[in-house]
């Protein structure tokens, strides 16, 4: 996925209200930019830290950037989580994605279970329908070598109920795939915050022993585009 504009830089002055964001640009001038990550960003909000933002194409819009990526210490980190269904949908097309070869068709956010939308369905005449839920992770409390990425960073009733509609797909006798998306390039591995949302980690275990699936992947990042790259290693306790 390539940036439509060039990113603008700056550094992070507070990000507050949840969706808005100071940012000190490298003239000097402080705006106001949009923060699409409704999480809590824990690990990845270092004030004083370098930013990136892309202007927005809609001169109506009320707020005229929104922020994309922060530099954690060398690492670049993807924060907009309005891109990764769409970095996942390019990697499955290109071929990328090992575990999710062979499906004739995929579409987006298609209607399913109990008032959801799936983010990517695949089909084939010869294969039961995937279902392919994708969540943004950027979360790493350790920065020690070999640590992993770790998700969620908040408690999160809305990927808990994920869990169990990708359950009742494969009851259903479909395929279901759970994907972490992991826009950092420095995790060698992924693992669930059980301390932070124990019910999500216990809807997890009892996904995967239905027949879930879980693939996590890494990306490669800068300010002209975000590439999925390498799978990394799911790791989770017994």
């Amino acid at each position: 996925m390539k940036f439509e504009f060039p990113l603008i830089s700056g550094k992070l002055v507070k990000r507050y209200k949840r969706f808005l964001t100071d940012v000190e640009l490298d003239n000097g001038e402080i705006v106001v930019a949009h923060c699409a990550n409704s999480g809590s960003m824990l690990s990845i909000n270092e004030v004083g830290a370098k930013v990136w933002l892309s202007p927005a194409n809609n001169p109506k819009r009320k707020l005229k950037y929104t922020w994309e990526l922060i530099q954690i210490g060398e690492t670049l980190v993807g924060v907009n989580t309005q891109h990764p269904n769409l970095l996942v949908y390019e990697a499955i097309e290109a071929g990328k994605i090992s575990e999710l070869l062979g499906y004739e068709t995929q579409k987006r956010e298609v209607k399913y279970g109990k008032n959801s939308r799936i983010d990517i369905l695949l089909s084939s005449p010869d294969k039961p329908l995937c279902y392919v839920e994708v969540k943004n992770t950027t979360m790493r409390r350790d920065l020690s070598e070999g640590a992993p990425c770790e998700f969620p960073d908040a408690v999160t009733a809305r990927g808990a109920k994920h869990l169990v509609e990708l359950t009742d797909m494969v009851n259903e006798g479909h395929r279901a795939v759970m994907f972490y998306l992991v826009q950092r390039d420095d995790a060698n591995g992924f693992t669930v915050a059980a301390d932070i949302d124990p019910t999500y980690a216990e809807h997890l275990k009892d996904a995967m022993a239905a027949g879930v699936e879980v693939i996590a992947y890494t990306c490669s990042l800068s300010p002209q585009e975000i590439l999925v790259t390498d799978p990394v290693e799911v790791i989770l306790n017994p």
